[in-house]
């Protein structure tokens, strides 16, 4: 079989770098079991997700990233020499490298290389995670040849002939030889008999909410046990506020991000406490877990308000607005799952029939079949 050259491009955030990686090792999988000739390059911005597409041995082109927004800032301003040292980059090196397929995950640097692509008539996938489309994703269609969507809200926002809903792909490591619940507590030095909240921060983290866990720990506490991950910016500060307001707390687990521990964490949770982002939505989804959602008023076009509708839609989740975010509210909302086990077996089913587990294959296919045509 002759090489296939493909080429993936998105950054800025997890939301769109993990399932790129997801693809990838999907595609390396089907490469390996076909026998097929496959090289794969990521183009994108020189991040700090960057190092883990060279750590998943994915070589790297780095396109410098302008972010594309929708509402009014002054960074737009700013960007615009960003974007367009940006297109050259991509024609460059898009020339030069000339893949056979194109597979965008939006973000960053991603336009540049879509753009490239329909230029030197190269087929292009993209992919939109959220319930509604980022301004990358908007642009970025009219010059796609096929579109791939998770929720089927946003599939109003493309060509239908077009698009089809596939998921949301979730890294093929992450849901292989899911732990026991139980057992997964143990490993991370939890009580396996008692009940476990995650509060998952994302990469970046949530101040507010992690300013709201620590200044209810003690009563937050009595109801559950608590992994608590941060993000990098906030963990010096709230591991020193909860160790001042809960001192002798062993069921509180605070940390800054969660790489290897991922799978366990996910596992040996009964309940999922974080923002609506795509990608804590997919993950845990895959684990049939129920969650306590409270969108990022500020995110994009209110799309975090918009993927949480989706998943209460379906029954796997609880909304909490920000503003509605009190302790009496939240304690309630915790224990209606913890306690009430029809519940909880309820929304973990919901959440269950959300994720769609060959959401990465059936884009890896696509892409290889773009690729070969």
């Amino acid at each position: 079989m002759n090489k296939i050259r493909i080429a993936l491009t998105g950054g800025g955030s997890g939301g769109h770098v993990y399932p790129l990686l997801a693809i990838a090792e999907e595609l390396q999988r089907i490469g390996t079991a076909q026998k097929a000739n496959l090289e794969i390059v990521h183009f994108g911005p020189k991040d700090a997700f960057a190092p883990l597409f060279t750590n998943a041995g994915i070589k790297r082109r780095s396109i410098m990233g302008a972010k594309l927004r929708s509402y009014s800032t002054l960074q737009n301003i700013l960007d615009v020499p960003k974007f367009f040292i940006g297109i050259f980059q991509a024609f460059l090196k898009i020339f030069w490298y000339m893949p056979d397929v194109i597979f965008s995950k939006g973000g960053p640097g991603a336009f540049p290389v879509v753009l490239a692509g329909w230029f030197y008539k190269i087929p292009i996938l993209i992919h939109e995670s959220d319930a509604i489309p980022g301004a990358t994703n908007i642009l970025s269609s009219h010059f796609a040849t096929r579109i791939a969507i998770t929720f089927e809200e946003a599939k109003r926002y493309f060509d239908p002939t077009r698009t089809a809903t596939v998921g949301n792909p979730v890294r093929p490591w992450l849901i292989k030889d899911k732990p026991e619940p139980k057992v997964a507590k143990q490993l991370l030095g939890f009580n396996p008999e008692a009940p476990l909240t995650v509060i998952l921060g994302g990469s970046q983290g949530s101040q507010r909410i992690n300013e709201f866990i620590v200044a209810n720990l003690p009563t937050i506490l009595k109801e559950t046990q608590l992994f608590h991950q941060t993000g990098t910016n906030n963990f010096s500060e709230i591991e020193a506020l909860s160790k001042a307001a809960f001192p002798s707390a062993t069921s509180y687990k605070v940390v800054a991000y969660i790489t290897e521990e991922l799978k366990n964490v996910l596992a040996a949770a009964d309940c999922i406490v974080g923002r609506a982002g795509n990608g804590t939505i997919s993950e845990a989804a895959a684990f049939g877990k129920p969650m306590i959602l409270i969108p990022l008023p500020e995110s994009a076009n209110d799309h975090q308000r918009a993927n949480a509708r989706e998943f209460k839609k379906v029954g796997g989740g609880i909304i909490i607005e920000e503003a509605n975010l009190l302790q009496e509210i939240f304690v309630s909302a915790l224990k209606k799952i913890l306690t009430d086990s029809s519940v909880k077996e309820r929304m973990s089913a919901a959440a269950t029939s959300f994720f769609k587990p060959t959401a990465a294959e059936v884009i890896a296919q696509e892409i290889l079949l773009l690729g070969k045509n």
